[in-house]
């Protein structure tokens, strides 16, 4: 009987040890990591003309939540090809040609006008996306053609 209760009695400390060794390790140590922003929505754009487009700066990202702001607006401008390209390939392949900063952008859900008439490029398509904080780019705009300047 003596040895069941040294075996026990052994056992009682060496369990409160581990367990204290456990608990100091459990968990991050350190700042929170924020979670990853998710991406905006994609802008409704119109052409006001040749050289004129209005778009409309998304209130939500990709999954509902609601933006405080755009950092950015990027035009993004892709060479006449054979077919009319979906707004990713534009997005993918094509170089930015323009951006608009914060503080030179209205708030999410408002209108802004943008004339390109300095930009300078042979006939193409243009998508615009809206910059979140963090340089995450949101969703391309539908697929505008872009003119021959000389028009």
């Amino acid at each position: 009987m003596m040895d069941g209760m040294r075996s026990s009695s052994l056992t009682n400390p060496l369990l409160a040890f581990t367990l204290g060794i456990s608990s100091l390790h459990c968990g991050r140590k350190g700042d929170p990591i924020p979670r990853p922003r998710a991406a905006a929505q994609a802008m409704e754009v119109q052409l006001l003309g040749l050289r004129v487009v209005r778009m409309v700066l998304p209130s939500e990202d990709v999954q509902g939540n609601s933006l405080m702001g755009v950092e950015i607006v990027r035009v993004i401008y892709l060479p006449l090809g054979l077919t009319k390209p979906t707004p990713d390939e534009v997005f993918r392949r094509g170089e930015v040609v323009l951006e608009r900063r914060r503080p030179d952008l209205p708030g999410p859900g408002e209108a802004l006008v943008l004339n390109l008439k300095s930009l300078q490029r042979p006939q193409g398509w243009i998508v615009l996306s809206a910059v979140r904080l963090g340089n995450v780019p949101g969703q391309p705009s539908d697929v505008l053609p872009w003119l021959d300047p000389a028009l």
